[in-house]
């Protein structure tokens, strides 16, 4: 068994025993159709790994606080979709662009109070990041999170990340590519 196969199955199986605020009950897969769609939308594929975790434990409704979002189709009175999400996001930056959306940067979690974590798909090693934008700058609202997708689920299943009470207190070094990645997508 692969590296990747013995975590999806550490995700499975603690997704299968917890449940983030707000969900019941752990939604079924996706299928590779929603998969295509949901790529074909965004104009950029998944990484492999999220790719999987949508494709074989659950269009969201598990991982840390208050779990994945859904990625395509919202459920109802819940949280917005991963796809819509990212999509709103870009379009308010068009309107402010004080508070450019980095492109490929996919939000996966709502953490409250308008901080997500988010995948940047356009590295091969899919980090994860923090968008805090109570800082009031865009400059100063993001955070790596975790170097890959990786990294996060693992810290996800052993209960050592950033947002476990016994971690409380632990920085996250700022996402020092987000200026350069929007100031690319600008110039564009």
């Amino acid at each position: 068994m692969t590296e990747n196969e013995q975590l999806l199955a550490r995700v499975a199986a603690k997704a299968r025993n917890t449940r983030p605020w707000g969900w019941t009950s752990l939604p079924a897969p996706v299928d590779a159709a929603t998969l295509a769609r949901a790529e074909a939308t965004l104009g950029f594929p998944l990484p492999p790994l999220l790719a999987e975790l949508y494709l074989r434990i659950g269009d969201g409704g598990f991982g840390p606080e208050y779990g994945l979002l859904p990625l395509l189709d919202s459920p109802p009175a819940g949280e917005p979709a991963a796809v819509v999400q990212y999509l709103t996001n870009r379009a308010d930056a068009l309107q402010d662009p004080e508070w450019p959306w980095p492109e490929g940067v996919l939000p996966i979690s709502h953490w409250g109070c308008a901080m997500y974590a988010c995948v940047d798909c356009h590295t091969p090693e899919a980090p994860v990041l923090l968008f805090e934008p109570n800082a009031g700058q865009a400059d100063h609202a993001w955070y790596v999170d975790a170097p890959s997708l990786t990294d996060w689920l693992h810290t996800w299943t052993t209960g050592t990340g950033w947002y476990e009470e016994t971690n409380e207190g632990m920085d996250l070094p700022p996402w020092d590519d987000f200026r350069i990645r929007t100031t690319q997508a600008q110039a564009s």
